[in-house]
């Protein structure tokens, strides 16, 4: 039997079929939890930096392959393929999963059979159905398990042009008020899509069957597409509202970098068994290849558009790359401390403390990462004229 399967065993961790599992040379042994960690036939983990916390249960219906994954506390894949992705606390995938790098599943976030992802980021809660390709895109909204985003089965986000790039990435709800966990709930019907890049506002329902081609920013609104007959001529590279493109592209990568203040400011606060240095840390290493990708998909985009637009590329990419991107610290430190406070009252658990935080205090908090994105955007749009 495999050494490190042994070793396994002898942690605790449930293997049922031993001879069925294989365990990479390179995994770090004690970088598995033996505290109720189940790996059912056909599992294969592989990965230096493999991170799988207590309870996580892989391979109930199917082979499970792992590599270089960060499984949080009582996280269930139950069969597909998984890369360089994070899954917080009681996140869960259904059978059939395609799962590749930059994907962020926070707590309780989770989808059903048959999923494809990549440079896909979850606030929790959010819930996809089967059936779905949802690469290239943030979605967040919801309060609870019970009020939660929701992505109806047979769904795709369209993430790739007749023109051949990728800069089409669409950003469902915000980071700034997403991460309060106070925002009416994202419902995208089933058997439709969304064209990227779009921007759809908290509370935004699109009906089954539609295909939501136009950003929606008002709160609250009903989407519907009737049936739409005959054809209009069509110019390959003609990027006829290259400036929307443009526009929502830096709206998105402006939201991650407030994302990565969060992680880097917030989520440390609740560093625990649940939540280890670990973890936190892939958290920050799978967003930063989020960025990095929407960064090189963009470049691109530019350097296709006509010379004086793609001139001003440098300028976009410095203003990203700048490593300041902390937002006002004085509201910074006084939402943080509201954070510390209720992590006085309710200990470390961050969906508790989060939710238990009083409007204006969350407000607070929304201020100070709307700030990091307004200043990105803001420096961008003048920078450019």
């Amino acid at each position: 039997m495999n050494t490190k399967i042994t070793q396994l065993l002898e942690k605790g961790v449930k293997i049922p079929n031993p001879a069925s599992v294989d365990i990479g040379d390179e995994v770090d042994i004690d970088r598995i939890s033996g505290d109720g960690v189940i790996l059912y036939s056909g599992c294969k983990i592989y990965g230096k930096s493999t991170l799988i916390l207590s309870g996580a249960k892989l391979g109930y219906e199917g082979p499970v392959t792992i590599d270089n994954c960060h499984i949080g506390t009582d996280v269930e894949l139950k069969g597909g393929f998984f890369k360089q992705a994070v899954f917080l606390k009681k996140a869960s995938m259904g059978l059939g999963a395609h799962v590749r790098e930059g994907t962020i599943f926070e707590e309780e976030a989770n989808a059903a059979h048959t999923v494809g992802l990549k440079q896909t980021i979850l606030f929790p809660f959010v819930t996809l159905g089967s059936l779905i390709n949802f690469c290239d895109i943030f979605m967040s909204g919801g309060t609870s398990r019970k009020d939660h985003s929701e992505v109806g089965s047979s769904y795709i986000h369209f993430n790739y042009t007749p023109n051949q790039d990728k800069a089409t990435a669409s950003l469902l709800g915000n980071v700034p008020h997403g991460v309060m966990l106070n925002q009416p709930p994202i419902f995208l019907g089933g058997q439709g899509g969304l064209v990227g890049p779009c921007v759809l506002a908290f509370g935004t329902v699109t009906a089954a069957g539609t295909i939501c081609r136009t950003d929606e920013l008002r709160l609250n609104r009903l989407i519907l597409e009737g049936g739409k007959t005959g054809n209009v001529p069509f110019r390959r590279k003609g990027f006829q509202n290259y400036k929307r493109i443009m526009a929502n592209n830096t709206l998105y990568i402006a939201n991650l970098i407030a994302l990565m203040q969060w992680y880097s400011q917030v989520r440390p606060l609740f560093i625990s068994e649940d939540f280890p240095q670990t973890l936190s840390d892939g958290l920050k290493e799978k967003l930063t290849m989020g960025i990095e990708e929407r960064i090189k998909r963009l470049k691109d985009f530019y350097l296709q558009q006509k010379s004086e637009i793609a001139e001003t590329w440098a300028i976009s990419e410095e203003i990203f790359r700048k490593q300041n991107h902390c937002g006002d610290i004085a509201l910074r430190d006084a939402f943080l401390e509201k954070i510390q406070t209720g992590i006085g009252h309710s200990g470390k658990d961050y969906i508790a403390v989060i939710k238990s935080l009083a409007p204006e205090d969350a407000e607070i908090g929304t201020r100070w990462l709307q700030g990091i994105a307004d200043s990105i955007l803001r420096t961008d749009t003048v920078l450019k004229g």
